[in-house]
């Protein structure tokens, strides 16, 4: 990863789990908590694609599992946040911009409702049996519920901040060419006629109109002698 993609992660990925940790956690919603460490790490990946993706939630399920209160063993959420940046990653476009919310809102469940299910599995294979306690259909109801509703005020603003920081001029200029292109074609395939062809023939009316109002003047300049 580029020295700016991991200094970008690295500040989210802090900020999120502090916010987590003395906020969010201390609000006392029955279910789940909002998982704001999961959607830093979802924003990061659907940018950086899947290597990025996996890196990333490595590094921050890590984090979190060495962080105060943690009471589960240290692994076990680097493990769930490794996988699901990495599919996350996998839907990441070829220009990492995205036309709909649609699918973010779909990963965001996917990713709220898939990590509960992974982080209960593995803590089963390691004898921790709290989730069987608290019930396991409440806590994928709260954590998809819960995710889904922050999901809008932290994701789309994560993928600007990755996009923006890992873009240099020479990138942005060649994006803003491929985006006149795109809308180029998004135009041509609306009207069936082409941008270009469309400018020249703009052009050429403009230089008969010019012509015949230059002959028009003449006229009146002649009938007035």
């Amino acid at each position: 990863m580029r020295v700016n993609r991991i200094l970008l992660s690295t500040a989210l990925v802090v900020v999120a789990l502090v916010v987590q940790v003395s906020v969010l956690a201390r609000l006392h919603l029955p279910g789940a908590v909002p998982d704001l460490l999961l959607l830093t790490v979802l924003g990061l990946a659907m940018v950086y694609g899947h290597v990025g993706g996996a890196l990333v939630g490595f590094g921050a399920g890590l984090l979190a599992d060495l962080a105060p209160p943690a009471d589960h063993a240290a692994g076990r959420y680097a493990l769930v946040l490794c996988v699901t940046g990495y599919f996350a990653g996998l839907i990441r476009p070829e220009n990492g911009r995205l036309k709909s919310a649609t699918g973010p809102m779909a990963v965001v469940v996917a990713a709220a409702v898939g990590s509960t299910l992974l982080y209960a599995g593995v803590g089963a294979l390691v004898g921790d049996t709290a989730a069987r306690h608290v019930g396991l259909t409440g806590l994928l109801f709260s954590a998809a519920l819960y995710d889904l509703l922050l999901a809008p005020f932290v994701v789309p603003g994560i993928m600007w901040l990755a996009r923006r920081a890992d873009n240099d001029p020479l990138t942005e200029t060649s994006s803003a060419a491929k985006a006149g292109d795109i809308s180029s074609g998004w135009l041509s395939s609306g009207t069936g006629l082409r941008i270009g062809s469309q400018r020249g023939g703009l052009g050429a009316l403009k230089a008969k109109a010019r012509t015949r109002s230059t002959r028009v003047g003449r006229i009146k300049g002649v009938k007035r002698l």
